[in-house]
């Protein structure tokens, strides 16, 4: 090189892209799993919070018919999360006077994508999942 000259030379540069390609290529992966585990949380924090709303509406009301209509809530947030980009929606089924199953099922598109990738609770406290999901009352898995 002469004298007087700086920069970087192609090599140097395309060795460069070779780095930040191979760091994203690492990244992104575990980024991913991250979203969905954090979505999968978030799906069981609002089973959570909708179990509790079914429970004081059957204490004001007596029952819990009448907490949904056609398996929508209308008694607390009908998707999870709760705000933002939804990743579940939440189904009130077989709601009668004395007992009730509630569900988050994927959306469809969204990181948990597949109706059999559902978390279920019931008003008696059985939990379960279908799919990737099945163990995820315990931990939510990122695949």
């Amino acid at each position: 090189m002469r004298r007087g000259m700086h920069g970087f030379t192609l090599i140097e540069l395309m060795i460069a892209v070779v780095v930040v390609a191979i760091l994203a290529s690492i990244a992104y992966p575990s980024y991913q799993g991250y979203l969905r585990r954090n979505a999968c949380e978030a799906a069981k924090a609002s089973l959570t919070g909708l179990a509790n709303a079914m429970e004081r509406f059957r204490a004001q009301q007596g029952t819990y018919v009448g907490a949904a209509t056609d398996g929508v809530p209308n008694i607390y947030a009908t998707q999870s999360p709760e705000q933002g980009t939804a990743q579940f929606n939440l189904v009130v089924g077989n709601a009668t006077a004395t007992t009730f199953s509630i569900s988050a099922t994927p959306v469809q598109g969204g990181l948990w994508g597949g109706a059999a990738n559902t978390l279920t609770l019931t008003s008696t406290g059985v939990r379960s999942g279908g799919a990737s999901l099945v163990n995820a009352w315990d931990r939510c898995p990122s695949n």
